[in-house]
Order: C-alpha cells, then sequence, then structure tokens
C-alpha cells in the first residue's frame, strides 16, 4: 500500500516534460527517485497526518540537482514541502523537527528552508528525530499542521543523493 502511495505521489510530483523517472527504494514511509531529465535526485513522503483537504496531494521531499544544465547551480538536499491546502500569505510557516524549529520561506502551498545552511540543519534534524510538522495558518485564519514520519529518512535521503553524486 505505501510504495503504490509513494509510486503515484512521485509521479504526481513529475514535471511536464521530463525524463524518466527511476525508483531507486521504498523506505518505510519514504521513497528515493531519480530523474534523467532534468537531472534530479529526491527522496519523498506523503503526511501522516494532513491538517486538511486539498486540491492536490501534499508531500516533504528533499532533492539534490547536480546542476549539469548550462547556468544551473549545484543543489545539494534541499527542503521542499507542499502543504496540505493553502495558507494565509501573511502568516508564518515552521517546521518543527523533535525540539529544533525552523522558520520557512513560503507561497501559497509551497515551502521551502531560506537557504543552504537551513537545509543542511533540517536534514541534520530529520537524521535524528522521529517526527516533523509544518505548522501554518490557513486562508480562513484557522491552524493546521501536517505530520510526517521520519522513518527510512534518511536512508532515502542517502539514496537519493548517491544517486546524483558524480552527475
Amino acid at each position: 500500500m505505501i510504495r503504490r502511495l509513494l509510486a503515484v505521489l512521485a509521479l504526481a510530483a513529475l514535471p511536464a516534460g521530463a525524463g524518466a523517472r527511476e525508483t531507486l527504494g521504498v523506505f518505510d514511509r519514504w521513497g528515493a527517485f531519480s530523474d534523467s531529465a532534468p537531472r534530479r535526485c529526491f527522496a519523498i513522503a506523503e503526511p501522516v497526518r494532513a491538517g486538511g483537504a486539498s486540491r492536490w496531494r501534499p508531500f516533504a521531499s528533499i532533492a539534490s540537482w547536480p546542476g549539469q544544465e548550462a547556468g544551473a547551480g549545484r543543489v545539494r538536499n534541499q527542503l521542499h514541502i507542499r502543504l496540505s491546502r493553502e495558507r494565509d500569505r501573511q502568516a508564518r510557516v515552521t517546521l518543527s523537527v523533535g525540539d529544533r524549529r525552523f522558520d520557512l520561506t513560503a507561497t501559497a502551498a509551497d515551502a521551502w528552508a531560506p537557504d543552504a545552511r537551513t537545509d543542511a540543519a533540517i536534514v541534520s534534524a530529520i537524521r535524528s528525530s522521529r517526527s516533523m510538522s509544518v505548522e501554518t495558518l490557513g486562508q480562513a485564519g484557522g491552524p493546521f499542521a501536517d505530520v510526517y514520519a521520519l522513518k527510512g529518512a534518511a536512508t532515502a535521503i542517502d539514496a537519493a543523493a548517491i544517486a546524483c553524486l558524480g552527475r
């Protein structure tokens, strides 16, 4: 069941016109995948509890982009969260991983770490924690949180990172 959900989620995250997607493995609630064009490798999971119904599938991913394309920079272990519903654009978005808290940069439905240093701190916290949650306010002003189990996350992140090494 979880493998099928991760496969559907990975296909939904595939950008239009993208190349072939390779499944690197499924590790508990996290999957690892790589795309050939544009070249990227990522670990991805759905929340175990989402803060609301949505027109899209919420997810958390940690991606590496080796930067083969002209002008593209190398990105390693970058966090991307698709919220379970649109947020109030004035509200803060906070990621809680274990006892650590991180302020994220966000649009209406997506959130990221503000910089590479924060991405590294988040991945480090993920490696030593059991769960994480992203909290904010919905468009109507009510709070919501999307909660993720982290079992298998470190292995999926490593599998994705290794797949993009040297490419």
